[in-house]
């Protein structure tokens, strides 16, 4: 098995924090890129809401940028010794844009953290993770928060 491109997907979550080191760890073991990627959710585009484009664009042009400032200093310290790293932040449907991102630019492996989200919450945003592992186009290591 050869592993040269692995895509971390996260949302700056308790679960994401939990899978990072297995992200970062099998990146160091087979001296791999590692894709922090984070997917900021296009209400618009989900729901077909009609949204003033102005505002709307601008908005999201600030919470990429919040994103991607985010991605490079969130997990500086996990990151340390390891350079061979780039962050990518997208626009859509979580596990659409993941699942799209991986396919395009051949990613051997996706690693994720799971929320755990139950009732309501699940029934509503559904579970990004289990749609990752449908659609996936390579391996999916999915990490689960350990239980409190």
């Amino acid at each position: 098995m050869e592993i040269k491109k692995i895509l971390f997907a996260t949302d700056f979550s308790e679960g994401s924090s939990h899978a990072l080191p297995y992200a970062v760890d099998m990146a160091k073991r087979y001296s791999a890129k590692l894709y922090f990627v984070h997917v900021i959710y296009d209400v618009a585009k989900t729901t077909g809401w009609y949204v003033p484009h102005v505002s709307m664009d601008e908005m999201y042009k600030d919470m990429e940028k919040s994103a991607k400032t985010e991605l490079e200093k969130t997990f500086i310290e996990e990151m340390k010794n390891f350079n061979d790293v780039e962050h990518v932040v997208l626009r859509g449907t979580p596990y659409e844009e993941i699942t799209k991102f991986a396919k395009t630019n051949n990613m051997d492996i996706i690693v994720l953290g799971t929320q755990g989200r139950r009732g309501l919450d699940r029934m509503l945003f559904g579970s990004t993770a289990e749609q990752v592992v449908r659609h996936a186009p390579c391996p999916v290591f999915s990490v689960r928060l350990p239980e409190h």
